[in-house]
């Protein structure tokens, strides 16, 4: 190219949602804040909480702090260690570079001492034992021993796009054993009004399977008109 980047963007003044906001998506299911946006929102499902949550804490609730690493570096995701304020979920893209590990366990360490509540990525991250014992909720797309560069360049507040989706630092993460749901920050208001009917829906059909309903009334209404043809 004609003239180099620079080896790092840092974005200085990061919007982030109040705390009142954070603490509504709080022990939220993922199902429940996907529904509350109407089926939209959710992340790739190649990107799984580290372990199937076997060893591992799988739930976080936080602001977005994006890392823009690119394949198979690291170097904007260690920037980003110097941004992170407490409660944050650190996004960091990869372009969803397979060949090496875009985090590992003392990166996993370094997060969890700056505050961070979780790590999501779109590559695999290695020393699975290791994250296990530092007890950072992560979630990518695997496990891999190889190790990633630290060239540059990157980014750090900036949008990112992973898992099918972008994401902008202080949009809504909520993440647990079924994935990672992304919350945009101009709809995190909407979507907590919203996810008070989808909680209420939720409570009154799971009331009705435990009194032994089979088929809802709705199915059965639509099998039993003209709209379905039996042979």
């Amino acid at each position: 190219m004609i003239e180099e980047p620079p080896l790092l963007t840092i974005v200085r003044d990061l919007r982030r949602p109040d705390p009142a906001q954070v603490a509504a998506f709080r022990g939220v299911p993922t199902s429940f804040v996907v529904d509350a946006m109407h089926g939209s929102g959710a992340l790739s499902s190649v990107i799984r909480p580290v372990g199937e949550s076997r060893d591992l804490a799988s739930v976080a609730a936080g602001p977005a702090l994006t890392a823009g690493c690119g394949a198979g570096d690291i170097l904007a995701l260690l920037a980003a260690l110097g941004s992170v304020r407490e409660g944050d979920v650190v996004v960091s893209a990869v372009d969803g570079f397979q060949g090496c590990a875009a985090a590992g366990d003392r990166v996993c360490g370094m997060l969890r001492n700056a505050g961070a509540a979780g790590l999501v990525t779109d590559g695999p991250v290695r020393d699975y034992a290791g994250i296990v014992g530092i007890g950072m909720p992560c979630w990518a797309t695997g496990l891999t021993p190889a190790s990633p560069y630290t060239n540059g360049p990157g980014t750090v507040g900036l949008p990112v796009q992973i898992g099918g989706r972008q994401v902008e630092t202080g949009d809504m993460i909520v993440a647990d054993h079924d994935g990672v749901v992304v919350v945009p920050f101009a709809r995190i208001d909407a979507v907590i009004a919203k996810l008070e009917t989808v909680r209420a829906l939720e409570a009154s059909l799971d009331a009705e399977i435990a009194d032994g309903l089979a088929i809802p009334p709705s199915t059965v209404e639509l099998l039993a008109s003209a709209k379905v043809a039996y042979m």
